[in-house]
């Protein structure tokens, strides 16, 4: 009955064109989307139970921090054939439509995203659609899978848990979209975070994404890609991974690179990627935490100042699980983890007011709401100095920030004149 009505109530705002985005004046991503934070849940490793339920009963913490949508790695059920670890990977998905029991029921789910919704929350799942575990159903189905001249399904890099689908097959092709939908149409969610994209051909997703906002046009969509963000983004996608944004920053805060280095990529990006793509700003997720280091490893006492600059730079700042705690621990990608608590959230604060920072402030939103980024120019190298500013009618929404790169003390004068004395790593955020 649930679903039932989940569903009705979304036939009513579409007929009453409450997110009309394909209209000539709409904006270019769902209306929502612009001032929001994305969190990513590791529901395997986010609470003590490791359960929907767990995920449920601290909804009003995340709801305190200021986030806006839930991101919830794959929680279907996974295959049993060449599992990884004793729990196996939430990326080798062997029936797309039922849940993990691991984490609990449908029921369970449901409880979750009714809970999650009533909050105020968007919820978007992590599609897997360029592979199935090697024991899917959907295996048995002739030319739905790549295979070998044997006839041996066939893995991809060294994911020995998963088999690769065959995008050449319309049925399959089909039935992916017909999954895609039930998720949408009969429980509710609000998009989809899509692996691995660019490894599934783009008029697939063209296609698909198309079809599904017939139905749902204010769904939020992610891609997890960068290389071909470009063509994703034309249609299929609303936002893409900043992945060399986010390796820029972690050799800036090793000394592998400069300010200079950093400049250079935004404006590599700037002249690569459509201007209203939104790029996802993170300084870690699930795949860096657990395979390169925590953020703590990988960048040292510049964590703060990098997360910081996530939000001052445009684009969508993304928080993962463990990343409130001050995590320095590399969660398990196979087992049952728990995030290190012995500073429980001490970074929850810092968290709460970017969160607050970039809800206030129209200047920082996403493309194409918000403000283009301004270098300011200075007298230290060291210093990355940007501004963020959006003039309207009657006020102007401003965001300046002043940012050591370096482990050294630095003082360092504006080309407005104003004078900065700061400590290794520190900043200056002025609002106005």
């Amino acid at each position: 009955m649930k679903r039932i009505i989940i569903a009705a109530l979304a036939v009513l705002i579409l007929i009453a064109g409450a997110c009309s985005r394909k209209a000539a004046d709409a904006p270019l991503h769902p209306d929502w989307t612009y001032n929001t934070v994305v969190y990513e849940v590791n529901i395997r490793q986010f609470s003590p139970e490791g359960t929907f339920k767990g995920v449920e009963a601290q909804l009003p913490r995340l709801k305190d921090l200021g986030v806006d949508i839930l991101w919830l790695m794959p929680m279907y059920k996974i295959g049993e054939v060449e599992r990884k670890g004793t729990l196996g990977s939430y990326y080798a998905i062997s029936d797309y439509t039922a849940v993990n029991p691991e984490f609990g029921t449908l029921e369970d789910f449901d409880s979750l995203i009714a809970a999650a919704h009533e909050a105020g929350f968007k919820v978007i799942l992590d599609w897997v659609a360029n592979h199935t575990a090697p024991d899917s159903e959907w295996t048995k189905n002739e030319g739905w899978h790549y295979r070998d001249e044997a006839g041996n399904l066939m893995v991809q890099y060294d994911w020995t848990d998963i088999s690769k689908l065959n995008y050449d097959n319309q049925d399959m092709r089909n039935e992916m979209l017909k999954c895609m939908h039930w998720w949408m149409d009969s429980i509710g969610i609000d998009g989809f975070r899509c692996d691995v994209a660019g490894e599934v051909p783009t008029d697939f997703w063209n296609w698909a994404m198309s079809d599904l906002r017939k139905t749902h046009p204010c769904m939020f969509t992610l891609a997890e890609d960068e290389d071909k963000a470009n063509e994703l983004t034309e249609s299929a996608f609303d936002m893409f991974y900043g992945w060399s944004l986010h390796h820029t920053m972690n050799n800036v805060a090793q000394g592998k690179a400069t300010v200079e280095d950093l400049w250079a990529n935004l404006a590599k990006t700037d002249s690569t990627v459509r201007p209203e793509a939104i790029r996802m700003n993170f300084i870690t997720n699930h795949d860096e935490n657990s395979w390169n280091g925590t953020e703590f490893e990988r960048m040292g006492d510049a964590v703060k100042l990098m997360a910081t600059l996530c939000y001052i730079l445009p684009g969508m700042p993304m928080i993962y699980t463990g990343q409130l705690s001050g995590n320095h621990h590399r969660l398990e990608f196979f087992e049952k983890d728990l995030i290190d608590k012995e500073e429980a959230f001490a970074q929850a604060d810092l968290y709460r007011s970017l969160n607050a920072l970039r809800a206030r402030n129209k200047a920082l939103f996403s493309p194409e709401a918000g403000a283009p980024l301004e270098r300011i120019g200075c007298d230290n190298a060291a210093i990355f100095a940007c501004k963020r500013s959006l003039k309207g009618k009657y006020v102007t929404n401003e965001v300046i920030a002043v940012m050591n790169m370096s482990d050294k003390e630095q003082e360092v004068t504006l080309e407005t004149g104003e004078k900065f004395n700061l400590a290794p790593w520190g900043y200056e955020i002025i609002e106005k």
